[in-house]
């Protein structure tokens, strides 16, 4: 049964097509109607759904602020004197989002009028109006203030990419790995894609780890982690385009020559069966007489540097074609390398790889969450961010693929815009930070201001989920994980406490070894 809470009065241009007020009649609840609440209306085009921008207190025996004032004064409390406890009162003001009619959802084209009544909108009818796919969707939460279960529609979600923003300790990992949970959770009838994680601090990895905790779903099973210390790019792979990617300096002189060494060793290959590395290149370099001295002089710097970095060999480790599994998750963890211009070679060698063999149907679909985005593609210029070429191309591009995005950053306002303006789903935890916000306002469509500024209330744990994924903005409540906590995500004092504990162990063996 729907629950009444209040009447539609008239207040300036209200009621409109677009937003309407009323006045709170419900008194069975200390706290009738919140801020961000769905409530309906029916009228004469349809039931309006609408959403509470707002919620206003106000009593006629207060709202002079010199009477008020001088009743304190005299030593009297108003509400000795006068009954103001009868004439306090709720207004809500709320929007009109859209109209439920028997073709479906439509836009708000009539006002409803004064002295209808506004109910908490039906909870059976919100995840149809919202987009959920109650069925088989991505749960990740439950909608504030309301008992109805947030599960996303997997494609809209993730078929055009999306991002988690969020200010340090708001819980963008935290969201990340709900996210994984319910994708490694889902049942082969219900469509499972391969993940791949970009993890900069080695936190996701504790989720790899055996739980033994009947609480908690173990899934060492369906995740694997790669020191990426050990990666080794396949030279035999590369192109002379793809080299100069990781040299962005290189001139065109320079790739041609370097080309025409490569398609010669290629052809060497091809015949004897045996694969090169960087070094046999570079030799191939040193050999021909046809560079010019100064071109090539340049060009072996520029693969002596390569070189330097150890990440260059015959062969690739890991095959990055085993590695993506529909079900599976792999954690790529970074967190033992220090060089930002090693990782960004690493990930962008992997994702041009990744999207190539998924554009020929080699791999499953997949999504690639990258941790640290504004590390790999920067609003920077190019040559600063290595990774950000194909990071651009896949968020342009992938969705004819399958291949999705997730891109996770505390400082939008450092993250191309051009990366960010196509994921189209923006999960947005608390941030705070003025220049992040405007950033968000301009990259993201459906966002007014007003639900903008709610960003700077939320609490932990709390997010605004727009765009693609939800018919309309929406405020959730983040679920429990199911899983084992991530390695930050322990508290401070416990960290303190085991490190005390840790330590004096330490001393009591050295002790009891010297005597």
């Amino acid at each position: 049964m729907r629950k009444e809470i209040g009447t539609i009065i008239c207040t300036g241009r209200s009621p409109c097509a677009s937003e309407f007020d009323f006045v709170v009649t419900d008194n069975s609840s200390p706290i009738p109607v919140r801020k961000g609440q769905f409530v309906e209306v029916k009228t004469e085009e349809g039931i309006i759904i609408g959403q509470v921008t707002e919620v206003v207190k106000t009593n006629r025996y207060f709202m002079h602020a010199d009477a008020v004032r001088e009743f304190e004064r005299s030593g009297y409390l108003v509400s000795s004197i006068f009954p103001v406890d009868r004439w306090e009162y709720i207004i809500g003001k709320a929007i009109a989002l859209a109209v439920l009619t028997k073709n479906g959802i439509e836009r708000v084209t009539f006002p409803p009028s004064p002295g209808d009544r506004v109910f908490l909108a039906d909870e059976e009818v919100l995840p149809k109006f919202l987009g959920f796919d109650m069925a088989n969707g991505v749960e990740i939460g439950t909608l504030m203030y309301h008992d109805v279960p947030v599960r996303l529609d997997l494609t809209r979600l993730l078929q055009k990419h999306v991002a988690i923003l969020a200010m340090s300790g708001a819980g963008k990992s935290y969201l990340a790995s709900i996210l994984m949970e319910e994708l490694l959770l889902r049942r082969p009838e219900q469509g499972r894609i391969g993940v791949i994680v970009i993890d900069v601090h080695g936190e996701y990895v504790s989720m790899a780890e055996k739980c033994e905790d009947s609480n908690l779903i173990d899934f060492s099973d369906k995740i694997s982690v790669i020191d990426a210390s050990y990666f080794q790019i396949s030279v035999p792979l590369l192109s002379e385009r793809d080299l100069a990617e990781y040299q962005p300096q290189m001139t065109p002189i320079q790739i041609r020559e370097l080309g025409r060494i490569i398609s010669a060793r290629r052809r060497k290959m091809l015949e004897k069966g045996e694969p090169y590395d960087l070094k046999q290149i570079i030799q191939d370099v040193e050999r021909d007489e046809r560079i010019q001295p100064r071109t090539k002089e340049a060009l072996l710097g520029w693969l002596y540097d390569l070189e330097s970095t150890g990440l260059f060999g015959p062969t690739e480790s890991p095959i990055l074609e085993n590695i993506i599994k529909p079900g599976h998750a792999t954690i790529i963890d970074l967190s033992g390398i220090v060089s930002l211009r090693k990782k960004q070679i690493i990930v962008a060698y992997m994702l041009r790889r990744l999207f190539d063999l998924r554009k020929r149907n080699v791999i499953p679909p997949f999504l690639a969450i990258i941790e640290e985005a504004h590390q790999f593609c920067p609003e920077a210029r190019r040559e600063l961010a290595i990774s950000k070429s194909i990071i651009e191309t896949i968020a342009r591009e992938g969705r004819k693929f399958f291949a999705s995005l997730c891109l996770i950053s505390q400082r939008p306002v450092r993250l191309s815009t051009t990366a960010l303006s196509q994921c189209n789903t923006h999960i947005i935890l608390r941030i705070t930070n003025p220049y992040d916000l405007k950033h968000i306002g301009e990259s993201c469509e459906g966002i007014d201001k007003s639900t903008l500024d709610a960003v700077t209330t939320l609490n932990v744990g709390e997010a605004l989920i727009v765009g693609e994924a939800t018919n309309f903005p929406v405020f959730v409540k983040i679920r429990t994980r199911k899983s084992r906590e991530l390695k930050y995500s322990v508290r401070l004092e416990e960290v303190a406490r085991r490190f005390e504990e840790f330590s004096d162990r330490q001393l009591s063996e050295f002790y009891d070894n010297s005597i």
